[in-house]
């Protein structure tokens, strides 16, 4: 079956955001992003979110499967819609992103959204999944993105219950471990749940 994975975005608004946006930041990340070539944004939102979003990013390229034409991974912003991770951004896009708000009654962020998930719905395979790497307890974009895909859009069930680092931590394992997780289908996963117990510390 094939599978492409979304993944839902690193604030742009936070303390990290406002480390690597700082006049005069000098580590390798912040100057790259000063350049016209940029850096990648899977990079700079694993530096933003950290262990969450590398946890998503590592296990969606370990499994996923896209179709010809498609990607396998495909990153939720703010203001672009859906854009790959390899997609080289600036600090102007940084900069864009974080004015940006991650919501469902904001039009700046629901119809690039909309769009960008209806171009891979109209050239997705029968055999095709859509799984959401994201919270689903609110409908910033779980709306959308039903609204597109309906019953075609899967949730890891682990996710239930679980915090960022939590999942973080579990995608990561799972991505180590070559261990897909279930999915269910997210029009009829419950927002919530009672969290699982803590992952088991391993050995470095």
């Amino acid at each position: 079956m094939h599978r492409i994975f979304l993944l839902s975005p690193a604030s742009c608004r936070g303390r990290r955001a406002g480390i690597v946006l700082r006049d005069g930041a000098d580590f390798p990340l912040a100057r790259a992003l000063r350049t016209p070539a940029g850096a990648e944004l899977g990079e700079v939102f694993s530096f933003l979110s950290g262990l969450y979003f590398r946890g998503k990013l590592r296990y969606a390229r370990a499994f996923g499967r896209a179709p010809a034409g498609l990607r396998g991974v495909e990153v939720i912003t703010t203001t672009r819609g859906l854009l790959a991770p390899e997609t080289r951004v600036t600090v102007e896009w940084l900069r864009e992103f974080a004015a940006g708000d991650v919501r469902a009654d904001v039009p700046g962020f629901v119809e690039p959204l909309e769009r960008s998930a209806r171009r891979i719905r109209e050239r997705m395979p029968a055999d095709s999944e859509i799984v959401l790497l994201g919270s689903i307890a609110t409908d910033k974009y779980l709306d959308v993105l039903l609204r597109v895909f309906d019953g075609r859009l899967r949730f890891p069930e682990a996710f239930i219950g679980r915090g960022d680092m939590s999942r973080g931590g579990l995608l990561l394992r799972a991505a180590d471990d070559g261990r897909e997780l279930a999915y269910v289908a997210a029009r009829d996963a419950p927002r919530r749940g009672r969290r699982p117990p803590r992952l088991e510390p391993r050995r470095a």
